[in-house]
């Protein structure tokens, strides 16, 4: 009885309201997630959010690490408790990049700024088990649907280059899989790949073909926790399916597939990628690709949409201007062609963004996106986990960041605490240990500047979230005083033209829309509520800001 009522009720709506039938019909458009424009949240999971105290101290790591240097309690289950709240989803955030899970090094060691523990995820014992400081693989499976059922991807982090250091704890591997004598030096493409990052950081050899038995302490650790025959036997099929010598990059390679195939996430962040011969990454790609679409096979009710496995590169400071290219001095690598990498981590925004007024900037990202770049991506940030040289360390531009970043083409990187003004000068810190303090929660509770700088990046978020055009769409100047323009958006069906005014006048506000909109067509503006109907080819906001985001209402 109740669908019949329905039906009647739905064509009556239908004789009544032409106009708003047609209005109901857009809004029901289905906004396609696309890489290019999305916004994705990056954290280092020791540093977010605590869900678990009793999983803080594990291995005997209890030596007294330098400040910052030690695990500091963040877990998968923090993040998990995050995304439940609604957290991510206030912030507009369609992803989230986790730093490494893995099981990390035992020991510590002192690279001259204290004892360091694994924390950051980088240094790598076990490629196959998850660091219990960070959580169980219940924990990961939970993460990973709960994310999924607010729309938000998982991209976890991938480290192919190299081990963890060698400790007390932590025997170095065999030297078929490493090498550990000679230092790279980047000055040339050979000094940078073929070479250890540091002192102290095996480097795997991953340019031999050799095949290579398992390294003797993986071993002994797997049979003493009864799992040694069953990851043998996946290894066996794994290399009998792919034809590939049982060299170490290729074992690396099926152990980060394996959680694309077991959890389902939507991408990697792929670590050091200049300092690994560049096939290794097309490689690397088919094996993704394959356990991919593997994982959608035998999980069609998990698959969120048709997207294909994402991967993004660290290429330690390529920059957008360099288009497909990377310069190491004595010759240029392609990243993107032939097929390996989705996009690349941008080091040169943050210098666009403090050299380059705002129609400068969105043009270049605009012209090179649609040009040289076009069919790949640049993943923008202003901070991060190991940039000494941030946009704004002193966190007095906070509404600035979110502007430069959330508004320009290009995939946006928001680091965690950009969006809470969590300070990156800490004193007593050493490094880049100043860059990554546990997230500034109490900050945002109980401080009101914060919590003004957190309603701001959740504006522009969401309004980035609901509309593809933002980071993905055609950018065009409208007036140059004050400064509005719009994003178009085309995929398929779908449709996405938004207007967006900075630095406008406080109060009220006239905006041509004649170009973009038509007479009549109700409007809003996202960021202070404002409705308004197209007259004369302008609208009329009247707020006590000078940002406008107009969207149809």
């Amino acid at each position: 009885m109740y669908k019949y009522s329905f039906i009647i009720a739905l064509t009556l709506t239908i004789l009544s309201c032409k106009e708003h039938t047609e209005r109901i019909e857009v809004q029901k458009q289905e906004t396609p997630f696309v890489w290019e424009g999305a916004n994705l949240y990056f954290l280092l999971t020791d540093r977010f959010n605590n869900g678990d105290t009793s999983n803080d101290v594990n291995f005997e790591r209890t030596w007294k690490p330098g400040k910052l240097r030690g695990f500091e309690g963040g877990d998968i289950k923090g993040i998990t408790q995050k995304i439940k709240e609604g957290y991510f989803t206030d912030l507009g955030i369609n992803a989230i990049w986790m730093t490494p899970i893995v099981e990390q090094i035992h020991g510590g060691t002192d690279e001259g700024t204290g004892v360091t523990y694994g924390f950051h995820g980088y240094w790598t014992k076990d490629w196959t088990n998850i660091d219990p400081n960070f959580g169980t693989k219940e924990d990961l499976h939970e993460l990973v649907k709960e994310a999924h059922a607010k729309g938000i991807r998982i991209v976890l982090d991938a480290v192919i280059n190299h081990t963890g250091p060698v400790t007390g704890k932590d025997p170095v591997w065999p030297e078929e899989w490493v090498r550990t004598d000679v230092q790279c030096t980047y000055d040339t493409y050979d000094h940078t790949i073929s070479c250890t990052l540091v002192e102290n950081l095996p480097d795997i050899r991953t340019e031999s073909n050799d095949n290579v038995e398992l390294p003797p302490q993986l071993v002994e650790k797997w049979k003493a926790e009864g799992r040694y025959e069953q990851e043998v036997k996946e290894l066996d099929a794994f290399f009998e399916r792919t034809g590939h010598p049982r060299a170490p990059r290729f074992y690396i390679m099926k152990w980060l597939t394996d959680y694309i195939t077991e959890f389902g996430i939507d991408g990697y962040r792929v670590d050091t990628v200049k300092h690994t011969e560049e096939y290794v990454w097309q490689e690397f790609k088919v094996e993704c690709d394959y356990a991919f679409s593997e994982f959608k096979k035998n999980n069609p009710d998990k698959v969120i949409d048709e997207n294909d496995f994402y991967l993004v590169g660290e290429v330690y400071n390529y920059g957008i201007s360099g288009g497909q290219w990377f310069d190491f001095g004595d010759r240029t690598v392609n990243y993107f062609n032939p097929p390996s990498f989705q996009s690349l981590i941008n080091f040169e925004f943050k210098w666009n963004a403090k050299q380059m007024g705002y129609e400068a900037m969105f043009k270049k990202y605009n012209d090179t996106l649609k040009g040289p770049l076009k069919g790949f991506g640049t993943l923008n940030y202003l901070s991060s986990h190991d940039d000494g040289r941030p946009f704004d360390a002193l966190r007095e531009k906070p509404f600035e960041t979110a502007n430069r970043l959330l508004l320009s083409p290009g995939t946006s990187q928001v680091y965690y605490g950009d969006e809470s003004a969590r300070s990156l000068v800490v004193e007593g810190t050493e490094g880049d240990a100043t860059l990554r303090s546990f997230m500034n929660w109490e900050a945002i509770k109980s401080d009101p500047k914060t919590k003004d700088v957190l309603t701001h990046w959740q504006k522009l978020g969401q309004f980035r979230q609901r509309h593809p055009a933002v980071g993905a769409g055609l950018h065009q100047m409208i007036t140059e005083q004050p400064y509005c323009f719009y994003r178009s958006f085309q995929n398929g069906d779908f449709k996405d033209l938004v207007i967006v005014g900075l630095d406008v006048p406080k109060g009220k506000k006239v905006i041509d829309v004649s170009k973009i909109f038509e007479e009549r067509t109700m409007l809003q503006d996202a960021y202070s509520g404002e409705k308004a109907t197209v007259e004369n080819g302008k609208i009329t906001i009247n707020s006590d800001f000078n940002i406008v985001l107009i969207e149809k209402q």
